[in-house]
């Protein structure tokens, strides 16, 4: 090998090295961008079903029954901020009537309540709370940053969504949009196996988001009727949260208990706490270990077996490897990922034993 042989390596080495870190520089400046196409990636899938059914059953033109779908999100989307919007409102209105003499005071009885009930006397809430980092940290100043903030929040979520739904109706109205864009990538007589992996993660992760969302609308169901029952303040507010939260798998659901456990003893500030907030707040952890069983041993089965078919213990697994590794972020695109690879493994690493054990039901 002569010199210039060397220095010609060298520079393709160096070249190629700075084309991967520009092209890592422009992938997280569009960023945004990328999280739109992946939420429109994910309204395509679980809408697709919907627009063949409107096009079978109702005969609806394909634009008109995208059209529709795509109305429906919008309409979720617009109900969900009309649910929150006045419960901000009411709180924020609420807050500024508060005499904070006697919400010291309720506090105060409150602690002395659950001290006397623990049989401790070291437990001070509110002197915890003056002398935490946050409220010593509070400024007047931080008002009118704040609601810039909230403006430009809510500018960036117009954009968000608009974004969003453009996207989402050209996944939607041609559904072989996104092959063909991946095909672009495919070597010249590999199309027909890009098309075949192509095809089944769509049906998979189409089965499995449908599913994820029948799961979490049932969970929201099941919150409500237990917060309704109990007569908490804000239910459907509340329990929206709750059930979003359960996207994440296994870490979820305990951030849930606590925060509904937190609004049970907020919704009843000012009364007994060993004979009436105890027993409440009892009975609705007691409702929601209910809820969670139903959904971990009928919901989760039924959305894993049948859409991605993987085994319980495998999803386990996966989760809690992807939660170590990319934390929470990890965890909520675990099974769709890993779902991806096997499909893709079963295409291309067929000949060997693990591949044909893991993908044997795929």
């Amino acid at each position: 090998m002569n010199s210039k042989t060397f220095s010609y390596g060298i520079l393709r080495a160096i070249g190629i090295i700075l084309g991967i870190l520009l092209l890592l520089f422009f992938l997280y400046k569009i960023q945004s961008v990328l999280v739109y196409i992946a939420v429109a990636g994910i309204i395509s899938l679980i809408g697709r079903p919907v627009v063949i059914f409107l096009r079978s059953r109702f005969h609806f033109p394909n634009k008109i029954a995208v059209v529709l779908v795509l109305l429906l999100v919008l309409a979720l989307f617009i109900g969900i901020i009309f649910v929150f919007v006045p419960i901000v409102v009411t709180q924020s209105h609420y807050l500024g009537q508060i005499d904070v003499e006697a919400f010291k005071t309720d506090i105060n009885e409150l602690n002395t309540q659950i001290n006397n009930y623990l049989g401790v006397d070291n437990i001070n809430i509110l002197e915890s709370l003056m002398q935490s980092e946050f409220v010593r940290s509070l400024d007047v100043n931080m008002i009118p940053r704040f609601l810039n903030s909230v403006f430009g929040i809510l500018g960036a979520t117009l954009i968000a969504v608009f974004s969003i739904i453009f996207i989402s109706f050209f996944l939607l109205k041609d559904s072989k949009l996104m092959l063909n864009s991946i095909l672009v990538f495919a070597n010249k007589g590999e199309e027909d196996k890009f098309q075949r992996v192509f095809n089944k993660i769509k049906i998979l992760l189409s089965r499995y988001f449908v599913g994820l969302t029948l799961q979490i609308t049932v969970l929201f169901i099941l919150y409500l009727l237990l917060l309704s029952i109990f007569e908490i303040n804000n239910p459907v507010a509340i329990a929206f949260i709750c059930a979003i939260l359960n996207l994440v798998p296994y870490l979820g659901p305990i951030i849930a208990a606590i925060l509904m456990g937190l609004f049970v003893i907020s919704s009843n500030l000012g009364a007994d706490f060993q004979a009436y907030i105890l027993p409440r707040l009892f009975y609705i952890l007691m409702g929601y270990g209910i809820s969670q069983l139903i959904d971990n041993f009928i919901s989760q089965p039924l959305i894993f077996g049948a859409s991605v078919r993987s085994h319980p213990l495998e999803i386990f697994l996966i989760i809690l490897i992807s939660g170590l590794l990319f934390g929470i972020l990890g965890m909520v695109v675990a099974v769709p990922f890993y779902t991806a690879i096997k499909v893709i493994a079963k295409e291309s690493l067929s000949e060997y034993k693990i591949v044909k054990r893991l993908t044997r039901d795929i």
